[in-house]
């Protein structure tokens, strides 16, 4: 009985640490990397786009590597497809409790949203024989850097100006850079922590790592665009909040699935794929066509979006 207890708590208590780590860490990274794109004049909605996506997806990148190698292919794609959902319903909806409302720029979370919404569907086709091979995952990274320059293409942001998330600071960019590298080693260890707690606690409830990753480790994953998403709104950055979810969105569909199979290819249960990942089609969707035709989000909306993020629970637990 004891030993069992301890199965349990164990692990648990690992994805707690792990979560917090990676949460911390990626914090610590993007705040950072951002005061140094900031510096550098880059405009608000690319530094959404790529360097804050980025910077917040990097709990996505170590899981995908790791547990590609480890052949946990699941793990990988749950957590990425589950963040998706997580970030455009969740996270994105819980922002406007935080500050009352924001307004969103139309013409740009059209054309991000169409890009979004297609790196989705560039993800299933790749999945739906089961598998996916190192020319998938190159098709994949490939896909994320052209839907960027369309998106910068077509958005031809001109606005250079962005105050900072962060605090005004005379550190030099040597600092900076050693503070985002002991960020991004931190999130690594953080994602080696999750995943090995997922495979246990999967093992221990017989819960497939699919789901536990599309729900569980998704959710701790997505803390980091939360994070930054409010401090941003709070600082009226609202252009970067869209930046950042949409484009972490199209970042976790396109490069955080593709980089680990590069390496190691991997196998997937097809049928959880596609339910989960039509779940977060229909979820995007849903979203861009409120924000396209409201050009805001306020708490009303917000409560829709986090009603939206609950629909996939009702259809596993059905087919549970």
């Amino acid at each position: 009985m004891f030993v069992s207890i301890v199965s349990i708590i164990f692990p648990i208590l690992v994805l707690v640490a792990g979560l917090a780590l990676l949460v911390f860490s990626s914090d610590s990274a993007v705040e950072h990397s951002v005061s140094i794109a900031t510096a550098l004049g880059a405009s608000p909605i690319i530094i959404g786009l790529v360097l804050v996506s980025i910077g917040t997806d990097l709990p996505e990148v170590v899981n995908s590597i790791l547990t590609s190698q480890i052949g946990h292919g699941d793990i990988n794609i749950g957590d990425s497809l589950g963040s998706i959902l997580a970030q455009i319903t969740l996270v994105l909806g819980l922002v406007p409790f935080f500050v009352s409302k924001f307004e969103v720029n139309k013409k740009e979370v059209i054309i991000v949203g169409a890009t979004q919404l297609l790196s989705i569907i560039l993800v299933l086709a790749v999945v739906e024989k089961g598998y996916i091979t190192r020319l998938n995952g190159l098709f994949l990274i490939v896909s994320w850097v052209l839907l960027m320059l369309i998106v910068n293409n077509f958005t031809n942001n001109k606005n250079r100006s962005l105050e900072k998330i962060v605090s005004q600071s005379d550190k030099s960019y040597f600092y900076h850079f050693r503070r985002a590298a002991i960020g991004f080693f931190g999130v690594a260890i953080g994602a080696y922590f999750v995943i090995q707690s997922v495979i246990a606690l999967s093992e221990v409830f017989d819960i497939p790592e699919y789901t536990v990753s599309f729900f569980a480790v998704a959710i701790g994953t997505s803390l980091p665009e939360l994070f930054v998403n409010v401090a941003a709104a709070k600082k009226k950055q609202y252009k970067l909040v869209i930046g950042n979810t949409l484009g972490s969105c199209i970042f976790d569909a396109t490069f955080s699935i593709g980089i680990g199979p590069l390496f190691y290819p991997i196998s997937v249960s097809v049928d959880l794929v596609m339910i989960t990942g039509l779940s977060a089609l229909i979820g995007s969707l849903l979203v861009i066509l409120t924000l396209a035709l409201k050009g805001k989000v306020d708490r009303k909306i917000g409560l829709f979006f986090v009603s939206i993020y609950l629909l996939p629970y009702y259809t596993l637990l059905y087919i549970y």
